[in-house]
């Protein structure tokens, strides 16, 4: 069995993460499998990753949100990345790193929100 990295909380069908520190790529490696097994093992229908505690995303991190996102979405629940720090944005911005695609939101109550909404729109066409 793979030891987690991250807690993670379950509100209702939401699992909640929040990632914090500096974070080495092996480590946010690992996070990305768990976070993935994570949705597969509860048939959670959404995950919030909370990432303001993080000082610093670099383009690396930055990709691995996104390929989380996208494992996420893969897996049939929605996800949403909150609490981006002002720096962080701006950051990301000047650096070019493409996070469009991704939803995002202030807060987790937003976030919440958020996911609620996606819910609620979500189709279910899915790739077929």
């Amino acid at each position: 069995m793979t030891e987690d990295v991250v807690p993670v909380m379950r509100i209702g069908d939401t699992l909640l993460v929040a990632l914090q520190g500096d974070l080495d790529d092996t480590t946010v490696m690992a996070i990305e499998d768990q976070l993935t097994r994570e949705i597969a093992d509860t048939a959670a229908s959404g995950m919030l990753i909370d990432v303001s505690r993080l000082s610093v995303v670099d383009t690396f991190i930055a990709r691995v949100l996104a390929r989380i996102v996208a494992m996420v979405r893969l897996l049939g629940a929605q996800a949403a990345v909150v609490g981006i720090q002002p720096a962080v944005a701006i950051t990301l911005v000047e650096l070019g790193v493409p996070m469009g695609h991704l939803d995002t939101a202030l807060n987790a109550e937003q976030g919440l929100a958020l996911l609620e909404r996606l819910r609620r729109n979500d189709t279910g066409a899915g790739w077929l």
